[in-house]
């Protein structure tokens, strides 16, 4: 094994970044390469370049042999995913992504978490913006509850941010597919064992006032990450509800967000028009250094159980990209270099990394912050 950590889609818009966060905080001694089809374009980072292409199977065997973790940025995942998920779970090698795509993050499993518990490899998914904040965010409020009560948490969404063309193309892309995620999400639940004697989902939620803010479902693959670490993990205590909200300022916005959603889901269903949509913004587009700095997000979590209150914000800088590289890199590297759980197949980073990577985060700028604890 030549490699601690290779990093594919380095000369995409996010891949790049990856990159850059790499070389800046990366151990000095950390064995670690890019790969992809373009060479002339991987050599810019300056480190070791291996051939991948996404439609070459062999490559990407090649490629998942030659390290201890790989981390992929190429999207749409339920377009390009597959073949290297395959790769990883037959290598035993472990594999961090970003996607938010719940349609392929439900057919991995279908199809590759038994041979991955077999090879020991850990395939974890959403190591981004999705679906890190909300995932180690629940953990670190459950961590400070009563154990084995029932618990409520409740996640309120705050962002200002623009997308990037790969992302834009990658919900559209998920938009388009209503039939084909429900199919993907009912194959998941007949393959996926439930926990025994206990019970962790997520739920939907309504809008209504918390926290200061109007609360209004968010429909992500965010809720759906966090119940199954929930499902994984015994801490969440014996009946656990997680419900995912965007926090808005007032009923305008609340309108506006519905509306605009619900234009988007529509138009994704028309050929014609969702093409023009994607014309509009290109892969490898992207926000400037300059309209990232002024970026943020903030997450604030309301948990409940046993009697006691807990109220909790994870927070970051410019969410699509910045940050979500740093997370990408710091999963790459904790998998990679951390004394971890022992854990095998499809996971989730609260499930195989938690603590762990919640502390290389921190120490990295993200915060995970106690604002208050009380009775009810």
């Amino acid at each position: 094994m030549s490699y601690d950590v290779v990093l594919l889609g380095a000369s995409g818009f996010t891949g790049a970044l990856t990159a850059e966060y790499l070389a800046k905080n990366a151990p000095a001694d950390l064995k670690w390469a890019v790969a992809g089809r373009n060479h002339k374009k991987l050599e810019v980072f300056g480190k070791d370049v291996l051939h991948a292409d996404v439609t070459d199977p062999k490559s990407l065997q090649a490629l998942a042999e030659s390290t201890k973790v790989v981390a992929t940025t190429v999207g749409p995942y339920i377009q390009y995913g597959e073949p290297l998920v395959a790769a990883c779970a037959d290598a035993g090698t472990d594999y961090v992504d970003l996607t938010g795509e719940p349609e392929f993050v439900d057919r991995m499993y279908v199809r590759y978490h038994e041979r991955a518990v077999q090879t020991g490899a850990r395939i974890v998914h959403a190591c981004g913006f999705d679906s890190i904040p909300y995932d180690l965010g629940v953990q670190y409020t459950v961590e400070q509850l009563p154990e084995r009560v029932p618990i409520q948490v409740d996640g309120l969404l705050r962002v200002a941010g623009r997308p990037s063309g790969g992302t834009f193309h990658t919900a559209l892309t998920a938009f388009s597919r209503p039939k084909q995620h429900l199919d993907a999400h009912r194959a998941r639940r007949a393959a996926e064992p439930r926990p025994v004697g206990r019970t962790a989902k997520s739920v939907r939620g309504r809008i209504h006032r918390q926290e200061g803010f109007w609360a209004v479902p968010l429909p992500t693959i965010d809720p759906q990450v966090v119940a199954y670490s929930a499902r994984l993990l015994d801490a969440y205590g014996p009946d656990f509800r997680y419900a995912h909200y965007a926090a808005l300022n007032n009923l305008p916005m609340v309108a506006g967000g519905i509306g605009a959603a619900g234009f988007l889901v529509t138009a994704a269903q028309v050929p014609p028009v969702r093409n023009a949509l994607l014309s509009r913004l290109k892969r490898g587009d992207g926000p400037t250094s300059e309209q990232r700095a002024r970026s943020w997000f903030n997450v604030r979590f309301v948990g409940r159980g046993g009697g006691k209150q807990v109220i909790t914000e994870v927070a970051g800088g410019d969410p699509g990209y910045d940050e979500t590289a740093k997370m990408l890199g710091e999963s790459a590297l904790c998998l990679a270099l951390d004394d971890l759980p022992k854990t095998a197949g499809q996971t989730t980073t609260a499930a195989a990394m938690g603590p762990a990577l919640r502390e290389r985060l921190s120490r990295a700028g993200m915060t995970f912050a106690t604002l208050s604890t009380d009775d009810y």
